[in-house]
């Protein structure tokens, strides 16, 4: 792997010739200057045939790569017509074109020269004498652009990697998924198959991605996903929850939905829309809208919870149950399947379990019965969710209800529910008073005091000496009028960032703005709808939270009566992932029949995670073989970059003149 002061020179990619596709699939491998090492953990499914080192790849001063065949079995060269065999402990040369067989006849790899990138950017002549002359500052520039580039080339081959593993543990890629994958040239996967990404003790998230944006580059897809990649196979029951439901989209997108025999909606609808999902609506399926005490309160909430004879399928997500939301938006899912408990372990509970089943008490909907395969007759309420073994739960879940909440009910919702979880947690005093990333889509009416209040729960926690982590300073990600501007659907994005300006432009807010920049993930143009609070140092995670919650008092609550009591107006529901002591990685699926065990990734021993971005480099710091590195794909870039002078934060009530990427001003009308 590259370090941060490594070039990428070149990429050598998974190449199909005219007879068809190569035997085995190879990920996309990136040459850096230097030494190179390429082999087995490359591989999509692993060939013995394949050493761990199978070749070393140097760059030479000529433009070419010296290879050296470091495994017992030879390769081939394919250049300029010729095909070349090349033995053990034998160099040959390749350059921009040539094909690698790394098995002859299998494992077929182009080698791409990209350097004549970085060459054709340079005016021509220039790079003698101007790199002498030029100023510190345009140095910097040089150095910070080339870094930019070769972090999302790095994010790029990361997420292209992650995306072969998906199917492994948590079954959400579709054919649509699986067509991408093989048309850049994966064999068909194995569902035994598990290598790392990167060193040998990389593993991606097994839970959380970003959902699939209509338009982008390939990459950018390739481990994202739709809604039926979520709701597929023999589904008993769904509980489907939100804040805005499109039935006519959801059945079209969605179409097995209509087999399943039951469906409960938990929504946010009223007047017009409320009636129109009532005339829509299948005759089997039931509609409830929690009850909502305190004024101006929703039902935000965005989860589904699925029942299948093998288990139950936990989702939570970012988006509205409508076309806009699943195609044209920077969106998030988790999602983890939970078998059926023992019958000898219906005793067994874990935080996972009574913070879910807690929370769905709250829905109050109205009890109905069903015929299960499984259990029979039962009735489907909040406590027929612990029926399920919840053991292997990676999250914690965040909730908020509305009501007044005295006693021990303080810590048990909103951001006083996140503090006291995060109160319980040991972290590496690497994140000692280190930044918080608030990222949302919309804005409520804010005061400094409740800011101080809100702050002071995310940087809860203690550091692994003991000392209180102490106070982060907080970021807002968020994104500009010109974002909105020449985004993929233009000022109509600005529609689902609905914050007025009067909330917006407050002067205690403006030292907090960053910008919504998202190379990375190919999404720089894709509006967030998605929702996540963080707190990081470089590209270390120390946790990180997906939810429905904006920032406002409405959706985390606000201390009132001396801190005694909470105030919550609305209904949201989040995923908190923190770094974890475990004895396996999880495995369990309600759809994917014969999943091998991955419990070789532990080696039989207790392992430890560590949260990092797609963008961390595995040189940052030294690695205990013990620690399993989980890449999370954080959707922004990390450390985010302050507004500059001419950057205006978006608000929807603002009129804008300049016409966007289809020619249209906003409002569109008046």
């Amino acid at each position: 792997m590259a370090s941060a002061s490594r070039v990428r020179v070149g990429t050598l990619v998974s190449f199909k010739d005219s007879a068809g596709s190569s035997n085995g699939s190879v990920s996309t491998i990136p040459i850096f200057e230097g030494t190179n090492v390429v082999g087995r953990n490359h591989l999509v499914v692993p060939d013995k045939r394949i050493s761990r080192k199978h070749l070393s790849l140097k760059t030479s001063a000529d433009g070419s790569i010296e290879i050296t065949v470091e495994g017992p079995n030879p390769i081939v060269v394919r250049s300029e017509g010729q095909r070349r065999k090349v033995c053990a402990q034998e160099k040959t040369k390749i350059t921009h074109d040539d094909v690698l067989e790394l098995i002859p006849g299998d494992y077929l790899m182009k080698y791409i020269d990209t350097t004549d990138e970085y060459k054709s950017s340079t005016p021509s002549g220039s790079c003698g004498v101007k790199g002498k002359r030029q100023s510190e500052e345009d140095s910097a520039a040089v150095k910070r652009n080339r870094q930019i580039m070769e972090d999302e080339a790095l994010a790029r081959i990361l997420q292209e990697s992650i995306a072969e593993e998906s199917t492994v543990v948590s079954d959400i890629a579709s054919a649509q998924t699986s067509s991408l994958l093989d048309s850049a040239g994966s064999s068909k996967r194995s569902n035994g198959r598990m290598h790392s990404v990167g060193p040998s003790n990389d593993v991606p998230s097994l839970t959380f991605r970003l959902m699939r944006v209509q338009g982008l580059q390939p990459w950018a897809n390739s481990s994202s996903v739709t809604v039926q990649d979520v709701i597929q196979g023999d589904v008993l029951l769904a509980v489907l929850s939100d804040y805005m439901v499109d039935i006519d989209w959801l059945l079209t997108a969605c179409p097995s939905l209509r087999k399943v025999p039951h469906v409960l909606v938990i929504h946010g609808e009223d007047g017009a829309s409320l009636e129109r999902l009532k005339k829509m609506k299948p005759a089997n399926w039931i509609l409830h809208k929690p009850p909502l005490p305190i004024s101006f309160g929703t039902h935000h909430s965005k989860a589904m919870l699925l029942v299948y004879p093998q288990g139950l399928r936990v989702v939570v997500h970012t988006a509205n149950m409508i076309h806009v939301d699943w195609n044209n938006k920077s969106q998030g899912l988790w999602m983890q399947d939970f078998p059926w408990k023992d019958a000898n372990d219906t005793s067994k509970k874990v935080p996972f379990e009574n913070d879910l089943v807690d929370y769905l008490g709250a829905l109050k909907w109205p009890e109905f019965r069903v015929n299960l395969p499984v259990v029979g007759d039962v009735n489907i309420n909040a406590t027929f969710f612990r029926r399920f073994d919840y053991s292997t739960s990676m999250v914690r879940l965040i909730g908020s209800v509305p009501g007044y909440h005295v006693g021990p009910n303080v810590k048990k919702w909103g951001h006083m529910k996140l503090r006291s979880v995060l109160e319980e947690c040991m972290f590496e005093k690497q994140f000692c008073q280190s930044p918080l990333i608030y990222q949302f889509s919309s804005l409520g009416s804010l005061d400094e005091k409740w800011m101080s209040e809100f702050t002071h729960s995310l940087s809860a926690g203690k550091s692994d000496d003991g000392s209180p982590l102490g106070i982060g300073k907080p970021l807002i990600v968020w994104p500009t009028v010109e974002d909105v501007r020449c985004s993929i659907e233009g000022y109509a994005a600005g529609s689902c960032i609905p914050s007025p300006q009067k909330n917006v432009e407050k002067n205690f807010l403006r030292k907090y703005w960053t910008r919504w920049k998202a190379d990375h993930v190919g999404r720089c143009r894709a509006m967030p709808h998605i929702k996540t609070f963080t707190r990081y140092n470089g590209q270390n995670i120390a946790w990180f939270l997906l939810t429905s919650s904006n920032l406002s008092k409405a959706a985390w609550g606000a201390l009132q009566k001396n801190n005694t009591q909470l105030m919550i107006r609305s209904y949201e529901l989040g995923v908190l992932f923190l770094p974890q002591t475990l004895k396996s990685i999880p495995q369990f699926s309600c759809t994917e029949k014969n999943l091998s065990s991955l419990d070789s990734l532990t080696l039989g021993k207790t392992i430890k995670t560590k949260l990092v971005t797609l963008c961390w480099k595995d040189e940052e710091e030294e690695k205990e073989p013990s620690t399993k590195i989980v890449r999370l794909p954080v959707p922004y870039q990390l450390p985010p970059q302050p507004y500059g002078a001419q950057d205006v934060p978006w608000s929807w009530d603002r009129r804008y003149t300049k016409k966007d990427v289809y020619g249209s001003v906003w409002p569109r009308h008046g």
